[in-house]
Parts: structure tokens; sequence; C-alpha cells
């Protein structure tokens, strides 16, 4: 065989193999999410519509709420201040109730707290821990961590006593990785000094985002006059119009992402870090981690079933009507205040 052909020849096989790989496992790819809002007190209810915006997003784009683990450490659609009880609002029209009958809360109050979550990433939870308060992730799980609340350079508040440091969660992101727990990680923090959250991180596939750099602050959008507070922070007020944007089969990446915002109206410069990444973020879709896989999976084999023995007195096994065989169910792979107003993450 000529060598210009064996050469061709050969290409041509490290292609096909390259691209059958990426479809086996993109075919086996399952996403999961976590939200979080660690503040307490009823002046930070926009953190709690920060984080529902979010959740209704992904919802939206098909991940069930088994796949999402919602952490809210303060309960303010039930607080006595709440003029609307049992409703959340991002805007001042009131157009949207966020926190509607749908929402499934996974840890909530006093659940909310440093030890929680690190045991959330790492799985290492007390005997007896229901599974909706498990991140039951495998070695194919992209996972997305959105946080919001009050922080500063390398850590943030949860419940207003404690701290959660950079190293913290780059250490949990390592045991998360021993494990084989995740396979890629896109951490979204809205958060006053945001980006300083994620400088310790050192774990492979992580993509992490900070809605304000070292020094700066991440503000409210705007204030809900009736309500008496701020109701949603400007990141997450801007993302919403993109996160709107955004179906299952969406182009859209995450550099298109991080380039959405405008940093003089946010009043802070968001920085994304990729260096830990395989991938560019321009080749990165913003589906890849808010949106379910959709795709599903048939059992095309044939199953044969046998009838199990009969006690005594309920007749024989050969009793039962014949069983012959059956394909297989189907399966889905999931993964799917005003401008300058001082309140600040």
């Amino acid at each position: 065989m000529p060598p210009r052909l064996v050469f061709a020849f050969a290409l041509w096989w490290c292609l096909v193999g390259k691209w059958s790989r990426a479809d086996a496992a993109e075919l086996e790819r399952n996403n999961w999410a976590v939200l979080v809002e660690t503040s307490r007190y009823w002046y930070n209810y926009r953190h709690s519509s920060n984080v529902l915006s979010v959740y209704y997003t992904i919802k939206r784009l098909g991940i069930p709420d088994s796949h999402i683990i919602l952490m809210f450490a303060e309960d303010y659609a039930c607080n006595p201040r709440n003029s609307k009880p049992g409703m959340i609002f991002r805007e001042n029209r009131q157009s949207q109730n966020l926190y509607g009958e749908d929402v499934e809360v996974d840890y909530r109050g006093d659940e909310v707290s440093v030890e929680s979550f690190l045991r959330l990433l790492t799985g290492r939870h007390p005997p007896g821990t229901p599974r909706n308060k498990r991140l039951l992730t495998d070695s194919m799980s992209n996972v997305l961590i959105y946080i919001t609340g009050h922080s500063g350079e390398e850590f943030i508040k949860f419940q207003d006593w404690e701290e959660l440091t950079s190293n913290d969660i780059a250490d949990g992101f390592a045991q998360m990785r021993a494990q084989h727990r995740y396979r890629k990680i896109f951490w979204i923090s809205d958060t006053c000094q945001a980006a300083s959250l994620q400088n310790q991180f050192y774990s492979p596939e992580i993509l992490a985002l900070g809605s304000s750099g070292k020094k700066e602050n991440s503000y409210s959008h705007h204030i809900d006059h009736e309500l008496g507070v701020a109701v949603i922070d400007r990141f997450t007020y801007y993302a919403h119009d993109l996160f709107n944007q955004l179906s299952p089969t969406s182009g859209k990446t995450v550099m298109d992402f991080q380039s959405w915002f405008n940093p003089r109206a946010l009043n802070a410069h968001p920085e994304l870090r990729s260096d830990l990444f395989s991938e560019l973020p321009n080749a990165t879709r913003m589906t890849e981690f808010f949106a379910s896989t959709g795709k599903m999976r048939f059992q095309s084999d044939v199953l044969q079933l046998h009838a199990s023995p009969i006690g005594p007195g309920l007749g024989k096994a050969s009793d039962a009507p014949p069983v012959s065989a059956c394909l297989g169910p189907l399966s889905s792979s999931s993964g799917a205040a005003a401008a300058g107003d001082p309140q600040n993450g």
C-alpha cells in the first residue's frame, strides 16, 4: 500500500475514533446543579431571587428536581415582614412569583452550613441522610454550582456567622475528583469580590466565573418599595436576560456569557477562570451545564423474564400466565436596589 494512502487511512481512523469517543461521552453525560443562598435576615431578600432565577432557568431547560440541590438559609417567602406571603419576586412589577408550588427546597434554615455544603460536595453524609440531600453524581456528571451571599477576599459567609474559604472549596473539589464525582464543574458566584473565591482552585476540569473582581462589590439592581428591600442583584438580573434566550439546543457559549455583561452597569468586572479547563470558553456551550442532555437510550436486547415461585396456598408458579419476553424500559439520560444602592454582597 502506498505510504500516502497508509497515512490518509491512519488519519481517518484517528478522527473516527476521536468522534466516537466524544459521542459516547456526550451520551453518558448527566447534568446536576447545586444552588446555594447563604444569607440570613430579611434585608438579604435579593439573594433568594438570585438563586430562584437560576433554578427556573435550568428546570425550563430540562434538568429535573431530582438532579437539583436547592439550599435556602432563610425562608423569605414565609418571613413575617413579607407583605406578599408565600411569594418571591425578581422585579418590582411583581409579575412572576418565583416561589411557586413546584419549588423543591432540599436544605433550609440552619441546615445550610459550611459543614453541610462540604459534605454535599464530598458525599460524606451521616447515616440516614435522605436521597434528596445527596449529590449523587458520577464520573460523567457535569455539575453547575451557583452560590450567592456576602463575601470578602477568598471567603463567603454562611448564616452571618460562618465562613467558607476558597481553600475549603478547592479541597472539596479535589476530593470530588479523587472519588470520580464529576466530569466538569462550572462554578458561578454572585457576591462581593466573587472572583477571589476561585483563586485557590487546583483540580482539573473546573470553569469558574465571579460577578466581581478583587476589591469590587456586587450591587443590587433595584428596590421594590412595597416590600421595602432590593429584590435582585445586578449580575443575576442581567444574566437572566441571557438565560431567557437559551434553549436545549442553544449554541451560546461561556464566553458569550461573560461578554454579555456591561461592567459600567454592574459597577464591577466579572472574571472568568479557565486555566483548569480542557476546553476553550468559546467552545463550551452554556447548555453543557444548564440543560438536560435530552438523550433517550433504548434497550434493544430481548430480556427473558421468569416467574418467581409463589408461596404455599397461593398456587404454583406454573399456574401463572406465561411470560415470554419484553423490551427494557425507556430511560432518559438527564442531566436538563436602585442604581447606586448601597446594598451589596
